[in-house]
């Protein structure tokens, strides 16, 4: 295996590093409720997904 013969300084490897953007999250509304949900996740609030009942949520009485 080749090795390299010198070595690469710290601005050289973090130039290379630099491509990477750290994003949020996106964020969609519920369909069911209105609540703020993550893409492709099930609602924390009512418990649905894509418009069909995914987890059955207690009834707060």
């Amino acid at each position: 295996m080749p090795n390299p013969k010198h070595r690469f300084s710290k601005t050289r490897t973090a130039k290379r590093r630099t491509h990477y953007k750290a994003v949020a999250p996106t964020i969609t509304i519920c369909s069911n409720c209105g609540a703020s949900v993550l893409y492709h996740r099930v609602c924390s609030e009512c418990g649905y997904y894509k418009g069909k009942l995914a987890i059955e949520k207690a009834a707060t009485a």
